[in-house]
């Protein structure tokens, strides 16, 4: 009984580590990668570099969308489509000066 006792700690570091590290991760992960097999032609997106572009075609092969922006149009990876700039740039504009 004395040696379950002094696993508790570690046990209960594991637990702690895992409800506020471990879980909301991949919870994320889970998002963005539903996220990215939602896009679909005409999406307006943001990389994670900061560029901006309107989805024209996707690349299965590569796994890449080709984004057509201000220089042209360019092909990145689906995972380098940020789930959180692109929501910021689809949804409506609020003033605070009302």
């Amino acid at each position: 009984m004395n040696d379950l006792m002094s696993f508790l700690p570690f046990l209960a570091i594991f637990a702690v580590f895992y409800l506020f590290m471990i879980r909301p991760q991949m919870k994320r992960q889970k998002q963005e990668k539903s996220f990215a097999s939602e896009l679909k032609k005409g999406d307006k997106v943001v990389t994670k570099s900061g560029m901006h572009g309107k989805i024209i075609d996707f690349s299965e092969k590569l796994n890449a969308v080709i984004l057509e922006t201000g220089a042209g149009k360019i092909t990145f990876d689906k995972s380098s489509i940020s789930m959180e700039l692109s929501k910021n740039v689809n949804e409506p504009k609020k003033d605070d000066k009302k």
